[in-house]
């Protein structure tokens, strides 16, 4: 089963760094974020991976041209008057790569929609590029596998930071309360499953994944939810990329399962 990534977008959120590079190729612990998420498919045994490129797209197709430079140690030997390169300590993954160039202002559906040829008539899974994750990528598609719908999205609860207010119409606070366990909101953390049938309900460019084709799947009784109760943070910030470099530093990354 091929992992599609999508890697597209402008990362405007982060602009500190994503003015140079595409977010998911911002680092974390010296790695990009787009790696880690790899590595975590890879651990599974998924290894054929499409990435949906688009916002300095060439950036990403430099590091996989050059991804041996990038994972071992190298001797580059001119002495017979030629530039021999010797790959030592050779520490690449045993991976497919399939670089797609999306367009720079396409949708997450219609970047999707365009990798198509690349996936075929199969089912497939489907992630962001910016968020890390220690689900069981195993159990998740046992479980896709097991309901037989046409889509499967990780769910997980995004817990309540805040003190929490009851608060009346005019104004006035009836109580407060620290935050609670069951305060937080579910949302869709990506790691999503699909069968090939979701392109029938990505339409163009212009169709956002997130939106008509998610609520067709809901009004059709087709998108099913897998509960994750682990570890899951985006990295749309600085901030939340910070959170990210001391949990790899520390060595307490629970993504890290590899």
């Amino acid at each position: 089963m091929k992992v599609v990534l999508l890697a597209g977008g402008f990362g405007t959120r982060i602009s500190e760094e994503s003015q140079f590079k595409p977010k998911p190729m911002i680092e974390i612990g010296g790695i990009p974020i787009l790696l880690h998420i790899m590595k975590l498919y890879s651990h599974y045994g998924f290894n054929e991976f499409v990435i949906c490129a688009g916002y300095k797209q060439h950036i990403i197709k430099e590091y996989f041209a050059d991804y041996f430079l990038h994972t071992s140690d190298i001797t580059f030997d001119f002495t017979h008057g030629v530039n021999e390169m010797i790959v030592h300590r050779n520490n690449t993954d045993k991976w497919k790569v399939t670089v797609v160039d999306t367009g720079l202002n396409v949708m997450t559906g219609g970047r999707v929609k365009r990798v198509q040829p690349y996936i075929g008539d199969e089912p497939f899974m489907l992630t962001y590029g910016d968020a890390v994750c220690d689900v069981n990528i195993e159990d998740l598609v046992s479980f896709h596998e097991s309901h037989g719908k046409t889509a499967t999205l990780t769910s997980i609860v995004l817990k309540q930071q805040k003190g929490v207010l009851d608060i009346t119409e005019q104004g006035s606070v009836k109580s407060f309360r620290e935050k609670q366990n069951n305060d937080g909101i579910t949302i869709n953390a990506g790691f999503m499953v699909f069968e090939p049938e979701i392109f029938n309900y990505l339409q163009d460019d212009n169709t956002v994944l997130e939106t008509t084709p998610l609520q067709r799947l809901v009004d059709e009784g087709q998108l099913m939810s897998y509960r994750h109760t682990g570890f899951w943070q985006c990295m749309d910030t600085a901030r939340e990329k910070d959170t990210l470099e001391k949990l790899w530093a520390n060595g307490t990354a629970p993504w890290k399962v590899w």
